[in-house]
């Protein structure tokens, strides 16, 4: 094997594989490399199309090619003689070439004779990520701060790891990784002017500083650009230690100090490693959309980098990845390329799960909008929060998700998140002794989206093959086995997809669609923050729970994918899986012990489908009674509700010695079914006593809704001030009742609230200072306290934003993120306004909240319970608590 004497590393390591693969086919391999092309048989010349070498073999062996390949693009040629030329595009695309041919050659056993091959990818960049991350945050640290350290991730430091990871990307054609971290830069790069800012002891920032060159060096030698992401604003601890500021704080604007520092370190980060790219989320750590995105990207970002490659002397543009994510990132890409060029953007595909091919509305908008500037648009498949953490393998459900990515998106680039456990990588959730890895468990997820990724348009009789081929491989069955797996894989592929964009809360992994849903979840989803770019973008035409019920008690006309429809679906799409691996069993002669979790995976699947089935159903019953005030439209959904639970107990029996969690972010941003705090409500058999209970709670109401005949009225709670010494001196004071001005400047007056709040003592500030500046409350408690404040219903510059979590990894740092009093408050001339509860311990504290008009209502006891309710002040919906009584 002949390679140019300046071959790079990518081509020698191609070489290595390529040879090796002969050897083991019983051939024997040398690799040389010169600068002329010998006189012999049997010659295999690898070299990009312009290296001297392979234009000479391309002459000396009369070889053409019809159309010549562009980036990452390869050729094969036979010629006379034995001898074969692999000519790549550029270095990766020789590297392509020669793990093609490697790959034939094991499946073959020998080289094929009159190779003629042209092949080149289509999406430019196809990536995975990995999160260096945990399921909880650090002790005396937020969201997103984890310093590189071997305590917190010994497997960043495990050189073996990283060499199976790498190639297990180059052999599925990926060509970028994305570290995901909220501020990595402390741990790798000391600034002269801000020594003390380094977040690691002088013995890790070595090992750092080694294990970074090794993994960036590793991954260019198989094609892969690694790159860095980061959040914005974040700075590291001991910096903001010695400032005395907090390590990120949403409603901060744009000061020097952090603008100094931040492009410092991005400067001295691009000096030290120049092959790799960065990844910026302007969004969630820093407030909103608007100028400041602009500016932060535009005159501290791509500043940085440009005084990083100005030291180094370079002038070649790492790639920068603009994250769309709570951005108005048209305008700051369209402020952006006259200053940089090499910019991609980023925004993702199903939200933070995976739910349809078939996106649309104002999300599809924005996806197309960004394909269409001067930049590729990458599509992220993120999270996947509704699937995890079983395995998933559908490969007609991905090659049409890439196809989408292309069609509907017009996006050209793909960023992968692992199928599960993102939080807790390099491990799975599963039992295993010993723990079992990603990488391993889930070789299907990456394969099936990295060959779509290279090639969408393939042909599905091919592609059944394909794949039933590989899993016949892995399960060391025949090929009709191997169909029968991808049958399970492809039905069981169908049902979390379905079952979320029906029946679920939101797209965000606050939501564990495997845990289930409560019953009022299912009802009165609003008071849960729906989060409707769900149901208007991120899934096919249809109707919720809530419509589909208002429609059948009114006589409406029904539109699109229906709850029943999906609930008949989802149980027959487990039925069929369930059938299908349970033929495919007894072929089964290797990783018997895997393919048992795969059969598993199946049955949990199908036991999930049957329990959602039923409570659906059942909720639609409950909701008939809101029309029908007919107790016997309650009872007959008893049953259903009955067979719901009984599935979910065999989704326990499944899972209890299967499976550690359900999902691997164990914070208290999980809000749906339950809030996920330190760490609980995060396996089956927690959620069991729930579910049980609201059973339970359902039928007695039941009983005595029949005796009483009426609902029973909600009990007024007095909600009472508590003491606190207000420390914010600019603010005045205010009493809830009727006429008092809100604002200190303006004449708006309380026109009604909800009886709940009256007495209340609240908060005056300047509107327009809250608008220019945000709001601050800085105060001290000697018990626990919460804290009111009002959110005008609209969306809005003038108005603060609501807390969602979807956006915001914050939001419910206080447990802010769920409305309270929905419609609380009327103000002649203003939105009506929706009451939240933020919660502190004892202590001094200093709340600050967002741009944007909002309302401090006061503060009462951290025990006394807030009423859940609509008080349909000031709103056209009507009061009332729903039926959500039902099941409480």
């Amino acid at each position: 094997m002949l390679l140019p004497k300046t071959a790079h590393a990518r081509l020698q390591y191609g070489a290595e594989r390529l040879a090796a693969a002969l050897r083991t086919a019983g051939y024997q391999v040398q690799i040389q490399q010169a600068d002329k092309l010998p006189k012999a048989k049997g010659l295999i010349v690898v070299g990009q199309a312009k290296d001297a070498l392979v234009q000479q073999a391309a002459t000396a062996l009369r070889i053409t090619t019809e159309k010549a390949p562009s980036k990452e693009g390869f050729a094969i040629s036979s010629a006379k003689d034995d001898n074969l030329l692999i000519s790549g595009a550029d270095n990766s695309g020789a590297l392509y070439g020669c793990l093609e041919l490697a790959e034939q050659v094991k499946t073959q056993g020998k080289l094929s004779d009159n190779l003629h091959l042209t092949d080149q990818p289509e999406m430019v960049l196809r990536g995975t990520c990995i999160g260096v991350q945990k399921p909880t945050y650090l002790p005396g640290r937020n969201v997103y701060e984890y310093p590189y350290t071997p305590e917190t991730f010994p497997w960043l430091y495990d050189k073996q790891l990283w060499i199976k990871y790498l190639d297990m990307m180059v052999d599925n054609r990926y060509n970028s990784l994305y570290l995901w971290n909220g501020h990595p830069f402390a741990s790798l790069v000391r600034l002269k002017d801000y020594p003390f800012a380094v977040e690691v002891d002088d013995a890790t920032f070595k090992k750092n500083e080694e294990m970074y060159r090794f993994l960036t060096e590793e991954a260019d030698k198989r094609g892969i650009w690694v790159i860095q992401m980061f959040y914005n604003i974040i700075v590291s601890k001991p910096f903001a230690e010695h400032y005395n500021i907090k390590t990120q704080d949403r409603a901060r604007p744009i000061v020097p100090l952090i603008a100094d520092y931040t492009r410092k370190s991005i400067a001295a980060f691009v000096e030290k490693y120049p092959h790799v790219g960065l990844m910026v989320a302007l969004g969630e750590a820093m407030e909103g959309a608007g100028q400041d995105d602009v500016d932060w990207f535009t005159k501290t970002i791509i500043p940085g980098v440009q005084d990083g490659l100005k030291a180094l002397g370079s002038t070649e543009q790492p790639p920068i990845v603009l994250r769309a994510h709570d951005t108005d990132a048209p305008r700051v890409i369209t402020e952006a390329l006259p200053l940089y060029k090499n910019l991609y953007t980023e925004a993702k595909f199903n939200g933070e799960a995976l739910t349809t091919y078939t996106p649309r509305g104002s999300w599809a908008e924005l996806h197309r909008k960004l394909s269409g500037m001067n930049s590729v648009h990458i599509e992220n498949v993120h999270i996947l929060a509704n699937l995890e953490p079983f395995r998933y393998g559908s490969a007609d459900f991905i090659q049409k998700s890439v196809q989408a990515m292309h069609n509907i998106y017009g996006a050209n680039g793909l960023h992968l998140y692992p199928e599960s456990s993102y939080w807790d990588w390099p491990y799975t959730a599963d039992n295993v002794a010993g723990r079992q890895l990603q990488v391993d468990r889930d070789w299907l997820w990456y394969a099936e989206w990295a060959r779509y990724a290279w090639r969408a348009n393939r042909p599905r009789p091919a592609e059944v093959a394909h794949w039933s081929q590989k899993l016949a491989a892995q399960f060391g069955c025949d090929e009709q086995a191997g169909q029968q797996i991808l049958t399970a894989y492809e039905e069981a592929g169908e049902i979390e997809p379905k079952l979320l964009r029906r029946y679920g809360i939101t797209d965000g992994n606050r939501q564990t669609l495997t845990l289930g849903m409560l019953m009022n979840q299912l009802i009165d989803p609003k008071r849960y923050g729906l989060f409707t770019l769900l149901y208007e973008s991120e899934s096919p035409e249809g109707e919720m729970i809530i419509e589909y019920a208002e429609k059948e008690a009114k006589g409406g006309k029904h539109v699109g994918e229906t709850p029943p429809q999906i609930a008949n679906e989802v149980v027959e799409h487990g039925k069929k899986a369930v059938a299908a691996i349970e033929r495919a069993a007894p072929a089964i002669k290797q990783n018997q012990a895997e393919f048992a979790r795969v059969k598993n995976d199946i049955y949990c699947q199908d036991a999930l489908a049957n329990f959602y089935a039923e409570k659906a159903r059942a909720a639609l019953q409950v909701l008939k009674y809101k029309y029908s005030h007919n107790v016997q439209d309650l009872t007959a959904a008893v049953p259903l509700l009955q067979s719901s639970v009984a599935h979910w107990q065999k989704l326990v029996e499944l899972t209890k010695n299967t499976y550690l969690y359900a999902n691997s972010m164990q914070t208290a941003q999980r809000k749906i079914p339950m809030r996920g705090v330190d760490g609980t409500y995060k396996t089956w058999a927690e959620m069991l006593p729930v579910y049980k209970k609201e059973l339970a709670d359902f039928q007695h109401n039941i009983d005595s809704l029949k005796t009483a005949k009426v609902a029973p009225a909600a009990k007024l709670v007095a909600l009472r001030n508590a003491p606190v010494t207000l420390l914010t001196k600019s603010a005045g004071t205010y009493t809830v009742t009727a006429g008092q001005t809100i604002f200190a400047d303006t004449t708006a007056r309380l026109a009604a609230f909800a009886p709940e709040l009256a007495g209340l003592k609240g908060i005056r500030f300047s509107k327009a200072q809250q608008v220019a500046q945000g709001t601050e409350i800085r105060f001290s408690t000697k018990k626990p306290v919460q804290v009111l404040v009002g959110f005008f219903n609209q969306k809005s510059p003038r108005y603060l934003p609501v807390p969602t979590l979807e956006i915001d990894a914050s939001a419910n740092d206080y447990g802010q993120a769920e409305s309270k009093i929905l419609n609380a408050l009327a103000i002649p001339g203003l939105p009506p306004v929706n009451v939240h509860a933020y919660s502190f311990k004892a202590g001094t504290h200093t709340l600050n909240l967002a741009r944007g008009a909002c309302l401090i209502l006061g503060f009462v006891d951290a025990t006394q319970p807030v009423p859940t309710y609509n008080a349909g002040l000031g709103s056209a919906v009507a009061p009332g608590r729903e039926i959500d009584w039902l099941f409480e």
